[in-house]
C-alpha cells in the first residue's frame, strides 16, 4: 500500500514541501483517498518518465466533492512550478497538474506533432486519465495559450478559463535586462528565486522546450478564429509594466473572447502566476467562486 500523508501533517510542513508531500500520480489516487484529506504519495526520481503524467492534490474537508481544477504550466518549466498555488487552492478545489510533453515526468506520446491544438488534446487525455469530464482551466504563459486553444476546441470541459499571462501570438521582448530571469520574474524576484528559475532553465533533460517553442513560434489565436470561439466566462490576469506582455496587447485579445474580463495587477513582472502568485491566486478564488 503507498505510504499516505495526513492533511494536517501537509499543511505544518507548508511551501514546496507540502505541494511535494500532497501530490499523487494519477494511476494510484483512489476515491477514498479523496475522503481521507489524503493521497498516496509515490517517491518520483528525477529522471521517472511516465505518459500524461499528473501530480493531484485536495486540501479541503472529507466530506466535500470537490469541483476539478487543471493547471497548465509554461515552457521550460513542469507541474512542480505551481507550488504556491496549491496550498490555498486545493483547500477549494481538486487540482490536476499535468507535465505537458516532454517536460517534467511527461514522455513525448509517439507520432505527437507539437502544436497548440495538439498540447490542448494532450491535457483532455490527462483529464480522462484522471477522470475528469470537465473542470476550471488556468494556465500561465505558455499554458495560457494552451488552455484557451482546449477552451475553444472542448467547450463541454471547460467550466471556467483563466489565463495568467498567457499570450495569444509570440511576444518580443523589448530592451530585454542583462540579468536572467529579470524580465520574467520582475524587479522585485529575489536572488534565490532568480537562482531557482535560472536553475531551472538549464537542465538539459528538457525534450519538450524545443517542442513547446515550435508551437508558439508562429501563431495567433485571433486571427485564427481561436477566441472568438471560447464560450465559457473567462479571467485573463496581466501586469501592468511587463516588457513581454503589454496592457493593451492583453486588452486587444482579451476583448474578443466573449463572456470574459480582464484585471490587471501591478507588476512588472511577466510570469505574474509565479511572481506574483498571492494576488492571481486572489482574484482567481474570487472569479471560481462567483460561478459556483
Amino acid at each position: 500500500m503507498a505510504p499516505m500523508v495526513s492533511r494536517r501533517r501537509a499543511l505544518r510542513l507548508g511551501g514546496t514541501a507540502a505541494v511535494v508531500g500532497f501530490s499523487g500520480v494519477g494511476p494510484t489516487l483512489h476515491p477514498e483517498a479523496l475522503g481521507a484529506q489524503s493521497l498516496p504519495v509515490r517517491p518520483v526520481k528525477d529522471d521517472y518518465q511516465e505518459e500524461l503524467f499528473y501530480r493531484e492534490d485536495w486540501l479541503g474537508e472529507p466530506w466535500r466533492t470537490p469541483e476539478p481544477v487543471v493547471l497548465i504550466h509554461g515552457n521550460d518549466e513542469s507541474s512542480v512550478e505551481w507550488y504556491a498555488w496549491v496550498p490555498p487552492v486545493a483547500q477549494e478545489y481538486r487540482l490536476i497538474r499535468p507535465d505537458l510533453p516532454g517536460l517534467g515526468h511527461s514522455t513525448i506520446p509517439r507520432g505527437f506533432q507539437y502544436s497548440l491544438s495538439s498540447l490542448a488534446a494532450f491535457v483532455t487525455q490527462v483529464m480522462d486519465k484522471a477522470g475528469v469530464e470537465s473542470a476550471h482551466i488556468i494556465g500561465a504563459k505558455t499554458g495560457g495559450a494552451v488552455a484557451m486553444r482546449l477552451a475553444a476546441d472542448y467547450p463541454t470541459r471547460t467550466r471556467t478559463l483563466v489565463v495568467a499571462g498567457g499570450p495569444a501570438s509570440p511576444l518580443a521582448i523589448a530592451d530585454p535586462s542583462p540579468i536572467p530571469q529579470r524580465d520574467r520574474l520582475g524587479s522585485h524576484a529575489s536572488k534565490e528565486m532568480i537562482a531557482y528559475w535560472n536553475t531551472l532553465f538549464s537542465r538539459p533533460d528538457r525534450a519538450g522546450v524545443k517542442g513547446l517553442s515550435h508551437a508558439l513560434s508562429n501563431f495567433d489565436l485571433a486571427k485564427e478564429g481561436v477566441l472568438q470561439r471560447i464560450t465559457a466566462p473567462t479571467l485573463v490576469i496581466t501586469a501592468d509594466r511587463t516588457k513581454m506582455h503589454s496592457v493593451e496587447k492583453a486588452r486587444a485579445y482579451q476583448t474578443l473572447i466573449p463572456n470574459s474580463r480582464l484585471v490587471v495587477i501591478r507588476s512588472d513582472a511577466y510570469h505574474i502566476a509565479a511572481a506574483n502568485a498571492g494576488e492571481c491566486v486572489t482574484e482567481t478564488l474570487a472569479f471560481l467562486k462567483e460561478r459556483a
